[in-house]
Parts: C-alpha cells; structure tokens; sequence
C-alpha cells in the first residue's frame, strides 16, 4: 500500500497502524485519505452492519452514515488508544444496533397505540421480527460485557477477523485474546440463558 508516495505493508502485521494514519489524515481534510480509507474498509464495515441488520439496503445506509461520521469526527480519533480500523467498526457496530434499537422502538411503539398492519404477505414477516428481537438481546448482551472482551468478540463475529488478526489488530498477545473471548462468550451464554 502506498502512503504519500511510500510503500508500506498492508498485512496488519507490523507495529504501524495504517488506517490509523489515514484516520489522522481524514482529519486534516485529506480527500484523497478518506478515498482510500473507504475503498480498504468499506467491504468489512458492510458485512458487520448487514450481519446486525440483515437488511440490505438499510445496511447500505448506516454504511453511508458511518462513514460520514468518520469524515465529521476524525480529529477525535486517539491513535494511541487502539487501532484505526477497531474505532472504525466500533462506531459501524454501534450504529448499527442502533438502528436496531430504534425499529424496535418503533415496533413497541405502534403496538402500544394499536397500530396493526393488517395486510402481511407472508409469514417471511415475522422471521425478519425474530432475527431482530434475537439480535437486540444480543447487542443488550454485549453491552453488558467488559470493554475488551466486547471489543474481540465484536471483531471476531461481526468483523469477521481471526483470533490472530484480532491480536495483530489490538496488539495484544494471542493467549489473552483467546482468553478474552472464552470468558466473553461464556458471559454471553450465562446472560442470554444458553447452556454450553
């Protein structure tokens, strides 16, 4: 990858954070910066946001709004307290349950006024109302964990990152990193009633 005309690697294996950098240039009002941040993390943001919201097109949108939010609030981008593309797609899986929260609202709101649509196609409805009931308890779920077990399980599942990239990614150790995520997702059963 080429930064300002040098040649740097883009395997996430060394100890410079390239997103970051171009964060930090996306703050100055670099075009060119957010260009290239775009086209290398559009792709993951997206399938975080669609693995959250299954909707595509509202998935498009809140891709759209995060990376509008990346432009506007790039100068409150810390480097030296986490990775680029970690406060990337913390702030993509935010909105998204976000987005999430917010139709549910809507849902109990019209329900409580006794809005009721009675014209449903078909029962495709009501699966689509499953999926997000089930993905609002889990968001309630993740929120409810410490900041760095969030933080990895967050990575591994909507992210898509191995346990290895999450470590090169966070620059922390392996063994802490599976740690995290064995006593994460061992919270999570406990909190969402899951047996092992």
């Amino acid at each position: 990858m080429v930064i300002d005309g040098i040649d740097v690697p883009d395997d996430g294996s060394g100890s410079v954070d390239h997103v970051g950098e171009l964060i930090q240039r996306v703050a100055g009002g670099d075009q060119n910066a957010f260009a290239r941040l775009y086209d290398m993390l559009s792709p993951r943001v997206f399938g975080l946001i669609l693995r959250v919201l299954v909707d595509r097109a509202q998935s498009e949108e809140v891709l759209q709004e995060v990376f509008l939010e990346v432009w506007q609030s790039a100068a409150r981008f810390v480097p030296n307290r986490g990775q680029g593309r970690s406060w990337v797609l913390t702030m993509a899986h935010r909105r998204a349950v976000d987005r999430v929260r917010a139709a549910q609202s809507r849902a109990d709101r019209d329900v409580r006024v006794g809005f009721r649509d009675l014209e449903v196609p078909h029962d495709g409805v009501a699966e689509q109302v499953e999926l997000r009931i089930e993905g609002k308890r889990v968001a309630q779920a993740l929120a409810e964990l410490p900041e760095a077990q969030r933080e990895a399980i967050t990575l591994a599942y909507y992210g898509g990152y191995s346990q290895s990239e999450i470590a090169a990614l966070l620059g922390s150790p392996l063994g802490t990193v599976k740690t995290r995520m064995r006593d994460g997702l061992s919270r999570l059963r406990s909190s969402m009633g899951v047996t092992p």
